[in-house]
Order: C-alpha cells, then structure tokens, then sequence
C-alpha cells in the first residue's frame, strides 16, 4: 500500500517532567504507547508518535538552583536522559517535542493572547494552598489528610496575581460531548470518575499563571507572568504536529489532527480529559478521539517514588534481564484497569517459566530437531493427522483473538494470547513426540509434516509479537530464515516456504536465571547504592568538619560500619593482583564494562560497573585488585569471573585499587 493511501494514526504519551530520572513505572507508558503504535502500522496505518519533555515550572527552577546550574541547563541534561531511556528501550516514536522548543513556545504565547482576547482568560488573584511538585492549587477541603490529594505532599498557603481560564463557561458542553461520545474516556472508570468528581459538582475557573516564579513561557503582554503548566504542557499535542493559532497550520496538523489517541497515567486524567478538552473548545479545535488512563506499575504495594526508596529504572533492569524481557514483563503484567505489581521475583519467573521456557526452549528444540532429522530443511510432506488440524485452529485464532484484544487497547491480554500459541506449540511436541517418529523410517514424511507445522506455527506467534518484543522476533525469524509474516496473511497456514532451511546454529534467546543468584546481586547492589548514598550524604552534611594538618585540610568520608566478622571469615576470601589486556563497553549498558584480567596463566572475563568512570581504552594495561574465588555470575547476560576492587568517594567518583609497587599478574594479595 502506498503511503499516501494509508489511513493516519496519531498516538501520543503525556510528555515527561523533566525533574530527574524516569523509572520503570514512567517508562512503561512509553513501552505501551510503542507496541500499540508498532501494532497500528501492522495494520496498515500511517501512525505518526510523538512523545517529549515536559520542561517549565517551579519545580524544576528550584532543583537548578540547588544543583547550581541554569533551568535550561538541567532540563537540556534530564531531558537527553529520558530520551536516551526511550531508545534504550527500542520505542520508535515519530517526534521528540520538548515544551522549551522555540516554536512551542511562541504557540503558547499566542494561544495565552487570543483565549485572553476572547474573554476565556481574565486577572484576578489566587489564594489557597498549593503542592509545590504537583504544582497545583487546593481547597481546604480537596485536601486527604491535610496533604495533597495527589501526592500525598505538604501544602503551603499562597496568595498571587493570576490570569484564570473560565472553565465553567464550557463545562456544560464537555459534559454533552462525554455522554454523545462514550468511547472518549477509557476505561470506563476513569470516565464515571471524571463526570462524579469533578464535572457534574461544578468547576471552579483555573490559574493559568504564575508569579511566584520564572522558570516559565512569559505572558507576552504581562511579561511579570509566565504560563503556567498545564496551558503549557498540554498544548505540545497540537504544536508539535504544525498548529497554528493565526491560521496558518501545516498540512500535517490538518492530516493527523484530531489525535487518535492520548495515552497517559491515570493520575493526569482530569487535566487531560477536563482542561484539555475545554482548551480545544475555546480555540475552535476538535476534541482528540479517545483519552486512555493507564494504571501505574507498582512495585510490591506502593506507587514507585524516591522518597518511598522502592523505585526500579529500566536500564537496571536491561542490565539484568534485557531490552525485550524489560518490555514483555511491563506490558504482560498490567492489567487494563487495574494497577500492576513488579518486583525482582515475579521478574525471574517470568524469564524462566514464559521466556526462557515456553518461547525459547520451543524455537531452540524446533530448530535442534529440524537439523538432526533433516539437516534444517522444513518440508511439508502432507503426512496429516487430526492433531494437526487442532493446532493449526488454535494458532488461527489466536491471531484474531490478538487483534481483538488490540483493538481495545487490552494489550495485556493481546500478549496472553500470542503467547498460547507458543503453549500449543510445546503441546504439539509432547504429543506428536518427533523423537519417537525418528526411530521409524516409515514415519519419516510424518516427522517432516510435524516440524513444518511448528515452523510454520512459530513464524506466526513471532510475527504477531513483533508489535511488542521487536528484537525477539526478528531474532526468531532469522533462525527460521524466513521474514516477517504480515498481519493481513495471519489468516492462513501453510505459508512458509516448503523446503526452506534453518539456521545450523540456533541462538539462545533467553537463559534460565538463578533465583538466589539474582536476589543476591539485588540486594548487593541495593547494599552499594546506600553505601554510596551514605557517602554522598555525609560528604554533604560534613563539608565543614574538616581536619586541619598545617595549612592543608583532609577531606574523609565516614561510612556505616557493617558487622564484624572474624578472621576465618576474611581468609575465606582471596585478592590476587590482575593485569587487563582487554576492554570493551557491554552493549547498551551505561554503567558496565568487560574486561580480560590476566591472573597467573589464566585470564578471566570480569563485568564492572564502571563505565562512567573508565574509558575502555583507559583500563587496558592497568594492574588491579581482583577478588578471584567469587562464584561466577551473569551480567546483562555475560559472565563474570571475579570482582575488581574499588573505592568509591562522596560524589559517587571511583578508582581502581592497584598495587603500589609493579607486581607480576596473579601475585597474591595477603
């Protein structure tokens, strides 16, 4: 199909705040928002996904302060972090807008004027009690507990000038286009939600500006003003697809416009099913098609923070387990309208029982087979038996079921479902049995017959899952040396060439993990981080407590004492002295390094997270401490042999500990 001929499909995430780090609950939603527009263009759509940075506001203007850099410095540094996030997670958004690009900003401004000239916007001063990091105002009585109802935070009573949007002027006629449009909000919940709350009581009229700070976009005509977050921040969905307010928008606003989809946390559900709506309908611009809440990934029973000291970042877990398991245990494991739960555990389950298992165990023995018997020619040699019919039913209609599932945003689901015929496959093995057919030569066209139906069976499901673990699929498919299947020919089997050939020499798609082992490393790495927060902390606190030795000043950092162990303890333990000859960067791992430690007459492979201090370059040829009796272990799927020793200083800085004097390589240290 031409590209001119697809149907256009605009996708888009709530833009990210640019006031740290995102972790894995923040980067499901952009995960989510990738499979569905990955899926829409299997379907043959034009889909074009845009995601960004939200970057103004008070907050942020008081964490560059604290760092002692400009506002525009931090958000360009948070901001290349979450987009660096993205792509680690293989999201192939269409455009990247972040709310400090120039020509959003003078859209803002343009559109503060004409909402101001019409009369929707109008000065007056605010007084009530405002949450700092949700930036947001309150009423006494919208308050839980005296906190923020949505953060759960201390308020503050605050008085200031303000430019307010009449929002009850348009309430009547969002509330109309709710009940005429049942499909706009969704889940349903979140509709009922939105009409019982907050609609039907009545709205009060919204604070569209600040002057308490000015990290903002500046009120054109009332420069003391800036525009306050969400006139901000939910515009970029219409200025970064070429909307103009003059008139003047570009052909791609007229062809993506209305958004077919808003995908966001459920937590912004009112800002962007109430005051987004209602902005849309004083510029005269048409409602976006559906708004969709996703529920939050939660790690045990709470919503993920860093004051809650319970927050996972995806690049950890990639470390761990890798890019398409990260996205396959955030998609699988929330549900439509209910909260999810992740946690290191549920993770190595899921390798082990539905990766490692269930999909790559299934291509691994399909292949192994295929070239044991038939030295990896697949052939159907239409030697069928009922059974046949079964499976090939069920890969069929799953497929449909999938694409059901799809069509309601249940992606979850849709993911259950590729999935069973995987589990339908593994069935077909057990009962056909290929190794029992082998030992009968008469039975030889009926082996062939089963191995090109799972051929065939699992060139679908990897198809299907392209949408959501691109890199497994397409690593499938190689092996099967054969393309990807397209969605429109899901309908039928049997369409992998007959006589094709499999790759020799099957990948290893996914490796079983040791629970034990995998909880150890979590909890040594939970060990450093508060070791090494310590430190940050004490350096910070003790700045001042400094120990004069002439006119010199020490610098020392007091760390939490561990238990004492004894001398068997210790001895158990053994240090030799390492010589790298080689090192190289772990793909895509921001923190690791490999290295080839040459110890005695043996060399061994040693992962360390020291990336952000040593260039590879930088580590070859240098003499380390090495503890050489630790059990090996996987790293971001590479073994590790060993552990080189560091010392860490109060900024997180590290530096290898090497022997003071040339020592020959396997020298004891004792």
């Amino acid at each position: 199909m031409c590209q001119d001929c697809k149907k256009p499909y605009y996708i888009t995430t709530a833009i990210a705040y640019a006031s740290g780090k995102p972790h894995i609950g923040n980067t499901y939603e952009i995960i989510l928002a990738d499979s569905i527009a990955r899926y829409k263009r299997e379907q043959g759509y034009d889909v074009f996904f845009q995601t960004g940075t939200d970057e103004h506001g008070q907050k942020i203007e008081e964490k560059a302060e604290a760092a002692g850099v400009t506002p525009k410095e931090f958000v360009d540094k948070a901001a290349a972090e979450i987009r660096r996030i993205w792509d680690l997670m293989n999201t192939s958004y269409d455009k990247f807008i972040r709310t400090t690009d120039e020509d959003h900003e003078a859209q803002v401004q343009k559109i503060f004027k004409k909402l101001y000239d019409q009369g929707d916007i109008y000065k007056g001063y605010y007084e009530g009690l405002y949450c700092t990091p949700c930036e947001s105002f309150f009423t006494e009585s919208q308050l839980v507990d005296g906190k923020c109802p949505d953060c759960g935070r201390e308020v503050k009573p605050a008085k200031e000038e303000a430019y307010f949007f009449r929002m009850s002027k348009y309430a009547p006629r969002l509330i109309e286009y709710i009940n005429e449009h049942p499909e706009f909000i969704q889940p349903v919940s979140r509709k009922n939600e939105m009409m019982n709350n907050f609609l039907l009581p009545g709205l009060q009229d919204l604070c569209v500006s600040r002057t308490t700070f000015s990290w903002g976009i500046p009120v054109s005509f009332d420069p003391k003003h800036v525009t306050y977050v969400w006139l901000d921040a939910l515009t970029n969905y219409i200025t970064g697809i070429g909307y103009d307010c003059d008139g003047n928008s570009t052909d791609q606003f007229g062809k993506l416009w209305p958004a077919d989809l808003h995908l966001i946390g459920k937590d912004i559900i009112r800002f962007h099913t109430i005051y987004w709506p209602i902005f849309l309908m004083a510029l005269n611009v048409p409602l976006p098609k559906q708004v969709f809440g996703h529920p939050w990934l939660l790690q045990g029973d709470g919503k993920m923070s860093k004051s809650k000291g319970n927050v996972l970042y995806a690049d950890t877990l990639v470390d761990f387990f890798g890019v398409d398991a990260v996205r396959y245990f955030v998609l699988h494991e929330m549900p439509f309208d209910n909260d999810g739960v992740i946690s290191w555990e549920l993770m190595v389950e899921r390798m082990n029982s539905d990766l490692a298992n269930i999909l790559g165990n299934l291509v691994n023995r399909t292949i192994s087979m295929s070239n044991k018997y038939f030295d990896g020619v697949i052939a159907d040699r239409g030697a069928a038996e009922p059974v046949d019919e079964d499976l090939k039913s069920v890969v069929l209609e799953e497929v449909k079921k999938a694409d059901a599932k799809m069509e309601q945003l249940r992606v979850a689901d849709a993911m259950t479902e590729i999935f069973n015929i995987f589990r339908r496959c593994n069935k077909y093995i057990d009962e056909t049995t290929p190794w029992t057919l082998a030992k009968d030569e008469a039975q030889k066209d009926r082996l062939s017959t089963v191995l090109y139906n799972l051929t065939e069976s699992i060139t679908i499901g990897a198809s299907l899952l392209y949408s959501f673990m691109p890199e497994t699929s397409g690593k499938i498919l190689a092996q099967l040396n054969t393309g990807k299947r397209e969605l429109a020919q899901m309908d039928t089997f049997g369409l992998y060439p007959s006589g094709g050939k499999v790759t020799d020499k099957p990948e290893i798609l996914f490796a079983r993990m040791d629970m034990k082992e995998v909880m150890e490393k979590v909890e040594a790495m939970h060990a450093a981080d508060q070791a090494a927060e310590g430190a940050h902390t004490k350096g910070a606190d003790d700045r001042g407590d400094t120990r004069e030795s002439g006119d010199a000043k020490e610098n020392v950092i007091d760390v939490e004492a561990k238990p004492e162990i004894t001398y068997e303890d210790f001895a158990k333990l053994q240090f030799q002295v390492g010589e790298i000859i080689r090192c190289e960067a772990v793909p895509k791992s921001k923190k690791l390094l490999c290295s080839q430690v040459k110890i005695g007459s043996q060399t061994r492979q040693i992962i360390s997270g020291i990336k952000a201090c040593y260039s590879p370059e930088e580590m070859v040829g240098k003499k380390v401490m090495v503890v050489t009796n630790l059990k090996p272990a996987k790293l971001a799927g590479m073994l590790s042999e060993g552990m080189l020793l560091c010392a860490a200083d109060a900024d997180g800085g590290l530096a290898l500990m090497k022997p003071e004097k040339d020592m020959p390589a396997g020298a004891e240290i004792c």
